[in-house]
């Protein structure tokens, strides 16, 4: 599956056939499509939105998605519907990795919610989730009419297979699956990872401003799936999320059936290698924003509904300066995860590859205590960070840890000691 070939280019219009002839002529949309196909169109944005945040895909297939049974609700216990009745707290929340599950447990049955805010019905906020899984969804298929997708795997890669195509993802790779897409996930030896459910505006590139043209994530390096379908019957299962709630139905074939597509809401994956890290080259440092790699904004002009920031391997050269993250109170809400390797503000362990950490607005944060001690006695040379990949999910609202977050055994209740031995210097 690593040999796919993909589309690249964020954003862009797209058009795709996995048979001859399966798309129209252009700018027609026949009575009759080619080879018995449907035609069908998603639409990710109102009709009216403006042309530049208009979003929709064409999908030429087998049947139309309105073939299949009635819903009924699909009993999971992990998915909170509603985070607005889970209180949310100043403390500092640390958990370690979840270990992989015993029994056999697909993509979707093992998700657990963690933490969030807002969600379907505002068309804002966000839900963040851990995911581990040891088989494939086999004969199951799933969409979300509540929010997109973004999902960052920390071991084990993911085979999607989507209505438009498939996505080989790799540890070290993200993927964003849009509203209303349906998909499977297919493994092959066990996963486990990281979910961000974005309720607000879709995920989009920063606007760079005095960076310039170049450098963060760069457009082209999004890759989005060339049109292959399943032309299957059998008893299979429809899943779906709507409204905080998750159902089932019947279908009696794969909905994975597009023959042909075109258009621009379609899902996509980026190798996190890829992304051009700036940083200061005189004092002081940069603002953690410089590694936004995606970005959902929200009704107020330069705030984030959700930010996905990521800190890649990447050179340090500021002079006379504190050189790790520095402590911190933010007005934004931070959900950290660890991909692997060692994070370069917690070398006095506790935050492992798997494990996540939550510091809500306005909780302070920063260094251990052992990281603030080398850093203030190191040698400024240039130093170049290797060996670990992080992320955050950062948004402007606070965030909710569900039930499930704070009673879990991955919990470190002492997460607080790690600067309990930060000094007294002053004289």
């Amino acid at each position: 599956m690593s040999g796919l070939k993909y589309n690249s280019g964020f954003g862009n219009e797209f058009a795709t056939e996995a048979l001859k002839d399966a798309l129209p002529a252009r700018g027609n949309n026949p009575q009759k499509p080619a080879h018995g196909l449907y035609a069908e169109q998603l639409s990710g944005s109102a009709f009216t939105a403006p042309r530049h945040q208009n979003l929709r895909t064409w999908l030429y297939r087998i049947y139309p998605s309105v073939k299949h049974g009635a819903f009924a609700p699909y009993p999971h216990n992990n998915i909170v519907d509603n985070y607005s009745n889970k209180d949310a707290n100043p403390n500092q929340l640390r958990w370690s990795a979840p270990a992989l599950p015993a029994q056999k447990t697909d993509f979707i049955d093992g998700l657990v919610s963690f933490c969030g805010n807002g969600g379907a019905d505002n068309a804002a906020g966000l839900g963040v989730y851990l995911y581990t899984a040891n088989a494939s969804m086999d004969g199951r298929y799933f969409y979300n009419a509540d929010g997109e997708l973004l999902i960052v795997p920390q071991m084990g890669d993911l085979d999607i297979h989507t209505e438009m195509g498939r996505l080989h993802v790799e540890t070290g790779e993200i993927c964003v699956i849009p509203k209303g897409i349906k998909f499977q996930v297919m493994i092959e030896n066990d996963a486990r990872g990281y979910v961000c459910e974005n309720f607000g505006a879709p995920f989009v590139l920063p606007e760079l401003g005095p960076i310039g043209a170049n450098g963060l994530a760069n457009a082209r390096d999004f890759e989005y799936p060339l049109a292959a379908f399943e032309d299957r019957d059998g008893d299979f299962q429809l899943l779906c999320k709507y409204s905080g709630k998750m159902f089932q139905a019947d279908i009696d074939h794969s909905p994975l059936n597009v023959v042909g597509w075109h258009g621009n809401y379609a899902p996509y994956k980026y190798d996190l290698s890829k992304f051009s890290a700036v940083n200061s080259v005189s004092f002081d440092q940069s603002d953690p924003s410089i590694f936004t790699v995606l970005t959902s904004p929200s009704t107020v002009k330069g705030v984030a509904n959700v930010d996905f920031v990521v800190f890649p391997p990447r050179w340090i050269v500021a002079e006379d300066t504190f050189r790790p993250p520095y402590f911190h109170r933010n007005c934004m809400s931070e959900f950290m995860g660890l991909i692997h390797g060692m994070y370069d503000g917690k070398e006095g362990g506790g935050f492992e590859g798997g494990g996540s950490s939550l510091h809500n607005r306005f909780s302070a944060h920063g260094p251990d205590a052992k990281t603030v001690d080398k850093a203030m006695n190191s040698d400024l040379k240039p130093q170049k960070i290797e060996g670990a990949l992080a992320f955050m999910f950062e948004s402007s609202f606070a965030m909710h840890p569900t039930e499930a977050a704070l009673t879990s055994d991955l919990l470190q209740r002492d997460y607080q000691s790690v600067w309990q031995g930060i000094p007294k210097y002053f004289k």
